[in-house]
């Protein structure tokens, strides 16, 4: 079954120490939460499990399905099934919805040693997920996130999530600046799309807040804190952090360091 393994990952950005060996694991079907304070390497890890060009694996690996894939470009992750919804997806004026998501679907073939996909098929392929998500039909004709709201720039995220059919989803502060509504949105199209039948994917969601946990239900709760994984636990560590912040856990790291120093 699919596996994400992270092993003792140290990773630097500009020259700065972020990640000081952090250890994951996320299997299939299982729906892991990573939270902390701000500056805490969450978004760091994230892009490190992508293979951001900017970011440098100093020490340990990333392991995906068995395979060492930390030196990997990050189109090849992708087309080892990973895959990624941004905190702030990127506007492309002059490229529509529907351009773009075949030239994804193709790419993905093309990894595979496939044929494109015919436009009927695409067509076909296209409108389910966007039945399956609830994305308006008339979205497809739009430049890709052009004039989006922050909602509207979600829930593409999500259909990118549906029609490419990953085994492991990154969810990046997908709930980062949603009101309510938008954020309800955005959790039903995910919980559908893992719920079907013929769906293995594992989720590891990155929030700063509760809110979204309580609509996209975790089996598992890490809490990173100064490039490290400092508290584990299920569902019932969400209910806590509500009660008594970060501090409970963060104050008596600062002061061994204090006392350390």
């Amino acid at each position: 079954m699919p596996e994400l393994e992270i092993r003792n990952l140290h990773v630097n950005a500009d020259d700065k120490q972020i990640l000081r060996g952090v250890d994951l694991k996320v299997g299939s079907r299982e729906v892991h939460a990573l939270m902390g304070p701000n500056g805490s390497g969450k978004s760091t890890l994230a892009n490190a499990i992508m293979g951001h060009p900017g970011l440098e694996v100093t020490e340990g690996q990333i392991i995906w399905n068995g395979e060492d894939v930390t030196e990997a470009d990050t189109d090849e992750r992708s087309r080892l099934g990973l895959f990624m919804a941004f905190q702030y997806p990127v506007a492309i004026p002059g490229v529509t919805v529907t351009k773009y998501l075949r030239t994804v679907l193709n790419a993905h073939r093309a990894a595979k040693g496939e044929e494109p996909i015919p436009l009927r098929e695409f067509r076909k392929t296209v409108q389910s997920a966007m039945e399956l998500t609830k994305v308006p039909e008339e979205f497809s004709r739009r430049y890709l996130n052009d004039g989006f709201s922050g909602g509207e720039k979600k829930r593409m995220e999500i259909l990118q999530l549906a029609l490419q059919n990953p085994e492991l989803a990154i969810l990046d502060e997908t709930d980062s600046g949603l009101d309510i509504d938008a954020l309800r949105t955005v959790a039903n199209g995910v919980n559908t799309v893992t719920a079907q039948e013929n769906v293995n994917l594992g989720l590891l969601i990155i929030t700063h807040y509760q809110r979204i946990l309580h609509l996209i239900k975790p089996s598992h709760i890490h809490i990173l804190y100064k490039g490290r994984i400092v508290k584990e636990g299920g569902p019932e560590l969400v209910e806590t952090l509500e009660e008594k912040g970060y501090g409970w856990i963060t104050d008596p790291i600062d002061a061994a360091e204090a006392a350390a120093a």
